[in-house]
């Protein structure tokens, strides 16, 4: 694993606190959102193509230093963890999607409907699909550090994820918004996918390959990395104080709302990973394997999902709301995903055939006694 991608691993204060600095980004954006109300306006109006460009320069610079840290050579290592990543691509794609869809369809289309508002029922189920749409592409590596998985797999499965939702994001978001009798505007769907992933990862992936063809490259990537690490998350706070500025007043009246969106994203976080721990262990992957694996199939790419529901339904919608309350609670659900793995790793390795932790991810001590 690349000294960028080791580095990009520790979960930081900021990280670690994220629910916190979330809360406090709710309380800033109603405040500013009550007391500047045309100033809001005005940026909301600030839009090409249904894109908005304060959003669009803010995901930017979100997303692209996240994708620095992916390298897409990884992707010759896919093979050797066949079992892992097979588990981990059928749970992102053939099973969160839609499962997170039937979760959005029963507790906000039914059990909640008459504690919602009820023009925005439909707004909130496609936020939550769209935030399940896509996986993980940063934070899974601060999840794999804390579960000490195996860190090449990581690698391989993020940037195979990564080149799978360019091509499957709009396709599965497309679907599923249809499914759900949810007008889908495909040229801003499109768009959305062309600006905040097929463009960063292209820019990423070049500014990555320069990087490392200078002296003391992989020094110079992690370098630049953390440079970049404070404007990434200034810009997804600022995102974050842009849109309750604009959901302010609705969530002054309903506070309901949030917790309620947070039920069927809890349920989807733990059958997910719990689903993707279970198979794994079934076709005997090793545990520091099954670990990201299950953790990267249940966590979401919320700054995408934030970009793109901003984009198909505007600030004010419910399903903008829907995406931020995935960002409020992933750090603690993730947190005791992570810690329910790693407690049940014993457990795990009684199943006959998986390979034992020491011996498919010995430490370098191990591997100094064996010299």
């Amino acid at each position: 694993m690349s000294k960028a991608a080791r580095e990009s691993s520790e979960m930081g204060v900021f990280e670690r606190y994220l629910t916190l600095w979330v809360g406090l980004c709710i309380i800033a954006g109603i405040a500013l959102g009550h007391f500047f109300p045309n100033a809001f306006q005005t940026m909301g109006r600030m839009e090409i193509a249904r894109i908005n460009l304060p959003v669009a320069v803010l995901i930017w610079l979100m997303i692209i230093p996240m994708l620095l840290k992916i390298d897409l050579k990884a992707l010759r290592e896919v093979k050797q963890y066949w079992r892992g990543v097979s588990v981990t691509l059928l749970v992102n794609w053939g099973i969160k999607p839609f499962s997170m869809a039937l979760l959005a369809w029963l507790f906000i289309g039914y059990l909640f409907r008459p504690w919602l508002p009820a023009e925005q029922i439909d707004s909130y189920i496609a936020g939550l699909i769209i935030l399940a749409a896509a996986p993980c592409t940063a934070m899974v590596f601060v999840w794999s550090h804390l579960m000490r998985g195996e860190p090449h797999f990581t690698l391989s499965q993020v940037a195979l994820n990564d080149v799978i939702m360019v091509f499957a994001f709009a396709p599965v978001v497309g679907l599923l918004l249809g499914l759900s009798a949810i007008t889908v505007p495909w040229d801003t769907l499109l768009l959305s996918v062309l600006l905040y992933i097929v463009v960063p990862l292209i820019i990423a992936n070049l500014w990555r390959t320069r990087l490392l063809g200078r002296a003391q490259g992989h020094a110079r990537l992690a370098h630049t990395i953390r440079r970049l690490h404070p404007f990434s998350l200034g810009a997804l706070l600022a995102t974050l104080v842009l849109l309750f500025g604009f959901q302010g007043e609705q969530i002054i009246t309903q506070p309901l709302i949030i917790a309620l969106l947070a039920v069927p994203i809890l349920v989807q976080v733990f059958f997910n990973s719990g689903l993707a721990y279970a198979l794994n262990r079934l076709v005997r992957s090793p545990h520091c394997v099954a670990g990201p694996s299950a953790l990267i199939g249940a966590s979401n790419f919320f700054e995408l999902a934030v970009a793109t529901a901003i984009a198909l339904f505007g600030f004010e919608s419910g399903a903008a709301l829907a995406t931020v309350v995935g960002v409020l609670i992933e750090v603690p659900a993730m947190l005791l995903a992570v810690r329910v793995v790693n407690r049940s790793r014993h457990w795990y390795e009684r199943r006959q055939g998986v390979v034992p932790y020491e011996v498919c991810c010995p430490n370098e001590s191990q591997i100094q006694s064996h010299r």
